[in-house]
């Protein structure tokens, strides 16, 4: 048992086609108990074995280590407050009664907006219809922002709970009016260059397109061959609202190596535990701990906590933990007590999205992760 178990589990896991690949590491305390890198960054066109350095797009991570912490610290520095309205800074928001949603509502899921809306859609028809280079423009980006100001929400506040990839694209609006600055631009300043991070970040297609930067493919683990692009996506964003709102927002977009992530999570279980200021231990705590807004709701601020049943965690994570999924197949857990946490990066959707055997595999080798830090 223990470790060659976990490296059996992935080889198996690789072997059976439930992901091409995976990097992973599992921090105890201070210390690195285990990383690997397994299987393939990519299998087409051709096959190219993962290194810990690969770079994956996050998805979904970007909620809980870019924008959740961009949060923590404007707290931080007195300059956002968990109870304000979001008319606050948004005044066009309230319409449809949201006037009483408050950015502790949009951290938790429970604001009441929907879950999701082809944003990307309006915008290719917009392009469409003559507004030349709209996509993935900074215009793109205000029209997004501007129709979730406009929505009327699926529930009133406070009362149901529903995952919101649009709650989360507000907040990285939010970021962006309270510094002044672009999200990409605030997360680099005040989270990954102080951190050290040197391959974490968004990528703007902007810059990408103005200055024709073309990012190294060996770099990256690619994703899908995306329908909309017609194209296998290598270093651009999967998620289609926001490669529309050209590659930065609140929802997703963040590019990370698993060691990096890991680095994130090291600094957040030391604020955690007093021995770090980056965030202070008041707020992580109030952020960590379970929202009691909506009953039985899992969420704590901009972080899940694990279900009592058919968690991705597994089994052995307590209530107490701090987690978050990526719908291209990335994961952390974290026990902030215990100070354990296993960052997990994978590509499940390369080369097409409609590979699910990950929700199975996920629960298993954390139990079997979990087993091993414990000794058994």
């Amino acid at each position: 048992m223990g470790w060659s178990e976990v490296d059996r589990a992935f080889n198996d896991a690789v072997e059976q086609r439930v992901i091409p690949g995976a990097t992973v590491v599992v921090r105890r305390g201070a210390d690195v108990a285990f990383e690997g890198a397994f299987g393939f960054r990519s299998i087409e066109p051709n096959r190219s074995p993962a290194k810990i350095e690969t770079v994956y797009d996050l998805s979904s991570l970007t909620k809980a280590i870019a924008t959740t912490v961009a949060l923590m610290i404007l707290a931080r520095d007195g300059k956002f407050r968990l109870d304000d309205r979001v008319t606050r800074f948004f005044p066009n928001f309230g319409v449809h009664g949201k006037t009483v949603i408050t950015f502790r509502h949009l951290l938790a899921h429970c604001s009441g907006l929907a879950a999701w809306r082809p944003f990307y859609q309006r915008i290719v028809e917009i392009e469409k219809g003559g507004r030349v280079n709209f996509m993935a423009s900074y215009g793109a980006k205000e029209f997004a922002y501007e129709e979730i100001h406009r929505e009327k929400p699926e529930a009133p506040p406070a009362t149901r709970t529903i995952y919101s990839d649009l709650g989360f694209i507000l907040l990285g609006e939010t970021i962006e009016k309270v510094a002044s600055v672009a999200l990409n631009r605030y997360c680099r300043d005040k989270i990954f260059r102080p951190l050290g991070l040197r391959a974490t970040d968004y990528i703007d297609i902007s810059h990408v397109r103005s200055r024709r930067l073309e990012p190294v493919p060996d770099m990256f683990a690619p994703t899908e061959i995306c329908p909309l692009r017609k194209r296998l996506l290598v270093g651009e964003v999967d998620d289609e609202n926001a490669f529309a709102m050209g590659g930065v927002a609140g929802h997703a977009g963040l590019f990370a190596p698993v060691r990096e992530v890991d680095r994130i999570a090291r600094e957040l279980i030391a604020c955690y535990a007093g021995r770090s200021d980056f965030v202070p231990q008041k707020i992580i705590r109030e952020f960590w701990t379970r929202d009691a807004t909506v009953s039985g709701s899992t969420w704590a601020l901009g972080w899940d906590t694990p279900s009592p049943e058919n968690s991705s965690s597994g089994h052995r994570f307590s209530p107490a933990a701090v987690g978050h999924l990526g719908f291209t197949g990335t994961s952390i857990w974290i026990e902030p007590d215990s100070e354990v946490a296993i960052s997990m990066l994978t590509n499940r959707v390369h080369p097409r999205r409609d590979n699910q055997k990950i929700r199975d595999f996920r629960p298993k080798i954390h139990d079997l992760i979990m087993d091993a830090v414990n000794g058994g």
